[in-house]
């Protein structure tokens, strides 16, 4: 069992912590209004499974030790810009190709192998974060209570669950009213093309956020 009034301030603070606009907020309106509704789905899809591997691997020790070691938060650090700098070139490429014409009528009929690929996307770009690792080895065990039967690693785990299925409605949310925004450009006949040119700025951006 929890201690009531942990869970309470727990899931408060997590609801203030989740609508903050953020990193990941800005990759899932670029996803969404670059590749759609669905797309967008995914990406909060693989946002949570990033906070699930977050989780597990704070219980495991490994983000104790980005805190602790300089040269491996700057490695994961590196990794995780390098990884947004590549994603945002790559999209950078193919919106504004001289073909850039696409294959699908519209976002509903891109294939869901490349949904999935957003997710996966989402999912990388979370676990390479070093601030959300050090925010979960660093917020969660404020919230652990030593005294209860329940032990702090199971105590770690229910919390950090807690907050993928809390964080997971709000990032719908953003994707709703991502999609919104995209459907006011869809009339213009080169506006997928700024959408995806939109986008892979937005992931260099945040590239150079993580590294500031």
């Amino acid at each position: 069992m929890l201690n009531l009034e942990s869970v309470i301030s727990f899931l408060l603070v997590s609801t203030l912590l989740a609508v903050t606009p953020g990193p990941s907020n800005a990759f899932l309106l670029a996803q969404t209004m670059s590749k759609g509704k669905a797309a967008g789905k995914y990406a909060a899809a693989g946002f949570a499974l990033g906070g699930l591997a977050h989780t597990l691997l704070a219980v495991l020790g490994l983000s104790a030790l980005l805190k602790a070691s300089p040269t491996a938060y700057q490695l994961v650090q590196y990794l995780g810009a390098g990884y947004l700098f590549f994603l945002g070139i790559q999209t950078l490429n193919s919106a504004f190709k001289p073909d850039t014409s696409s294959s699908f009528d519209s976002p509903l009929d891109m294939p869901k192998n490349t949904h999935k690929n957003v997710m996966w996307q989402a999912m990388l770009t979370e676990v390479l974060n070093p601030k959300v690792a050090l925010f979960f080895i660093a917020f969660i065990p404020q919230f652990v209570d030593l005294s209860l039967s329940t032990s702090g690693t199971h105590q770690i785990i229910i919390f950090g669950l807690l907050y993928a299925i809390l964080a997971y409605p709000i990032d719908l949310t953003y994707v709703h009213y991502g999609d919104k925004i995209a459907q006011h450009f869809k009339s213009h006949p080169s506006s997928q093309r700024w959408l995806d040119g939109l986008t892979g700025l937005i992931f260099v951006l945040l590239a150079i956020n993580i590294l500031l």
